[in-house]
């Protein structure tokens, strides 16, 4: 008889087995503001390294970027001068966005290194920056932003 039970076992144990769960995503609820700040921080690494400006000034200010072509009769050769390109707004992009693009690649190649250093510490900061306020930070969360803002919002 203990024969039957363990051919019975072999034949139906897998098509009786329970179907496995399947792994729930964690969503935060509420709002961190040094979640923004940091991603306020590597938007602004971004922008001043490709486009020479902080996200604000890339947002607001005014399309000055053209370009100007002079001949030089004493060496023979056509040269092309671009004004404006230090600081490149959305509105230089819109107006003029094969100028503007250009110039954003240059300035990327020329930046790329600075960029990814600043990213690498500003990562790095933050996250030893956490670990080393966690208990104050948990302590305002807890006592002021909480009872103030709700739930919604922490720091």
């Amino acid at each position: 008889m203990h024969e039957d039970t363990s051919l019975y076992t072999e034949c139906y144990s897998s098509s009786l087995m329970a179907p496995r769960k399947k792994k729930r995503t964690y969503r935060r609820k509420s709002f961190s503001l040094l979640n923004a700040l940091e991603s306020y921080t590597y938007l602004s690494i971004l922008s001043q390294g490709v486009a020479g400006t902080t996200p604000y000034g890339m947002l607001t200010q005014e399309g000055d970027l053209a370009s100007s072509s002079y001949y030089d009769a004493g060496l023979g050769v056509s040269s092309m001068t671009v004004t404006g390109a230090e600081q490149i707004s959305l509105a230089d992009i819109v107006q003029n966005p094969s100028l503007a693009l250009s110039q954003m690649g240059k300035n990327l190649q020329s930046n790329i290194v600075p960029m990814a250093v600043s990213s690498l510490l500003t990562g790095v900061t933050f996250r030893f920056g956490r670990r080393l306020l966690r208990r104050p930070l948990s302590n305002i969360n807890r006592n002021l932003v909480k009872p103030a803002l709700g739930a919604g919002i922490r720091i």
